[in-house]
């Protein structure tokens, strides 16, 4: 989410990726609790991804730079992301299956490779409310969908056999709640279900989480038993949602539980009481998440930057499944 606005109202290395096992429980107490990302003055670290061999990447909203590292190395380095030395700032990261590296910043999406080098750039066309801020995205088989802040639209960008198509707008989200004014909806975190047919996008400005039917482009408000919702990131495993607020409720961790279709469910767990500094998104790595400490509530914060690694609340005792 971006700070300023905010204060107002993801070859032989890239298969050995995809089968390295992430840290058992017991190795994971061997790991450090608090990564720096930077020691750099105005970094502001927003989006944070966890590749399948424990590699992390940490975008910069400040700079506009990546950051990656290790869950077993508790300082990270500069990402060498070609063609984004111009880009002011970064904020949604993820990886795909393959090690590919995206991210958004500004009007733009970008894919490069495990080494830096650019393989794609996509701009957003803009919406009703002019150029697009664009704040997270999620990758499924088919497709890359992105939110934009500014405007409160969903954009889509095909996928196929590994080529990205345009980026261009998908879904209108005014729809749903048409009452609310364009301007607030801010758009944040979005997450799909494993088949990438149901989207949920996090909205600050309508505190609540939206749920798109991909196929019919039908969106309706998650039934979260009445509370104030208005995530910023999110991670969806299965029915289990976590998502990190920071605005209207006590900043932290919250996980839900939802239902098969992902349309109601209830808070499980909240957990607040970490050493955390305006955090704004979250990953998961074995039984452990990784909350990105932002500062931007205090913008340019004061170094060093991090990262914190909590206990995963839902991972099961050993010797239990859940």
């Amino acid at each position: 989410m971006p700070g300023t606005t905010r204060l107002l109202c993801l070859a032989a290395s890239a298969l050995l990726a995809g089968l390295a096992a992430p840290p058992s429980p017991a190795a994971a107490h061997d790991l450090p609790r608090t990564y720096v990302v930077s020691k750099a003055p105005g970094v502001l670290p927003e989006g944070i991804a966890i590749d399948h061999d424990g590699t992390m990447y940490v975008s910069s909203d400040g700079t506009g730079a990546l950051y990656r590292g290790s869950v077993r190395d508790p300082q990270l380095r500069p990402f060498p992301a070609a063609g984004t030395a111009d880009r002011p700032s970064s904020l949604g990261v993820h990886t795909d299956g393959t090690g590919r590296v995206y991210s958004v910043g500004g009007v733009e999406l970008t894919v490069h490779d495990r080494h830096g080098r650019l393989l794609t750039t996509r701009t957003a066309q803009g919406g009703p409310l002019g150029p697009s801020h664009l704040n997270d995205l999620v990758i499924t088989d088919d497709a890359v969908y992105v939110t934009d802040w500014a405007n409160p639209v969903v954009h889509r960008a095909a996928l196929r056999h590994g080529v990205l198509g345009p980026l261009e707008p998908w879904l209108d989200i005014r729809s749903a709640f048409p009452q609310f004014p364009a301007q607030y909806w801010l758009l944040n975190g979005i997450v799909a279900d494993r088949s990438g047919t149901t989207l949920l996008v996090a909205s600050n400005g309508t505190e609540a989480v939206w749920r798109v039917d991909v196929a019919t482009r039908d969106v309706a408000q998650v039934d979260l038993g009445g509370a104030s919702f208005g995530a910023d990131g999110m991670l969806l495993r299965g029915r289990t949602l976590y998502a990190v607020l920071n605005y209207a409720a006590p900043s932290g961790v919250y996980v839900a539980e939802l239902d098969t279709q992902l349309r109601t469910g209830s808070v499980i767990h909240r957990i607040t009481g970490e050493p955390f500094d305006l955090p704004t998104t979250l990953a998961r790595y074995g039984c452990r998440l990784y909350v990105v400490n932002s500062q931007n509530d205090e913008p340019p914060g004061e170094p060093p930057y991090t990262v914190s690694a909590i206990d995963d609340p839902m991972c099961a005792p050993p010797g239990q499944t859940r």
